[in-house]
């Protein structure tokens, strides 16, 4: 690798994980990118070009954290968008949208940090991704639960592993592949709600939202923060 700076992005092949690469390329920076998809993962490193860098890695995974943090150079930043989960209410008892979201989004991150830290710098700075459902739940509250723990988790690894910089990234509704591989008739009215609930009156796009990542990553003053990138639904 060059002298340039390095990050590491779990989640890049798509959405703001790929926005944020593309960023970080584009002013001379390299990734090292993780995905879950080989084909994808491909395809993406093709396209970013000779900057861009990574594995395959499954982030529920600890020896695949593990192997994928042992090809690593050493990093300036880490963001860990990645996360496969499904959200219910508490009524319906069940465990794929309770502990398994949990293990999804907030241990996948947790762990994600832990195997990293052999690589990441002294002045690094690490990104966690969270959800404005944290503060402003509405159903779904191990959803919310596991977004809040993820702010306290930024908030407690600000402190521990200092003077590496732990902040947390809390977006909101976002128009990102994510939405746009389901169908339209379940799209279109979360759109339309997520509209009514938020002051911009629209969902983020990737870019914005990778946008609020690059100021979290680039803020050497920024530690143990949360930025609510949710279009001030958090506030109403």
């Amino acid at each position: 690798m060059s002298t340039h700076r390095t990050y590491t992005i779990i989640g890049g092949t798509s959405g703001i994980g790929l926005s944020l690469a593309r960023k970080l390329i584009e002013r001379g920076d390299h990734v090292f990118l993780g995905g879950r998809s080989p084909e994808r993962l491909a395809t993406t490193l093709t396209t970013l070009g000779d900057r861009a860098s990574g594995r395959t890695v499954e982030i529920t995974d600890k020896t695949s954290l593990r192997d994928f943090f042992a090809e690593a150079p050493i990093l300036s930043g880490l963001f860990t968008p990645a996360a496969s989960y499904q959200t219910g209410s508490f009524t319906d008892g069940d465990i794929t949208t309770s502990e398994d979201l949990f293990k999804a989004k907030f241990w996948g991150q947790y762990w994600a940090v832990h195997a990293a830290l052999p690589r990441l710098a002294p002045n690094a700075s690490v990104l966690l991704m969270s959800g404005a459902a944290s503060v402003r739940p509405i159903g779904a509250p191990a959803y919310a639960a596991c977004n809040s723990a993820l702010e306290g988790l930024a908030r407690g690894l600000a402190i521990e592993l200092n003077p590496i910089r732990v902040n947390c990234l809390s977006p909101g509704t976002t128009d990102s592949d994510l939405w746009r591989n389901r169908p339209q008739e379940t799209r279109e009215p979360a759109y339309e709600y997520w509209s009514k609930l938020c002051l911009v009156q629209r969902p983020a796009t990737v870019d914005e939202q990778a946008h609020a990542a690059l100021f979290l990553l680039d803020n050497t003053n920024m530690t143990g923060s949360t930025l609510f990138s949710d279009g001030g639904y958090s506030l109403r």
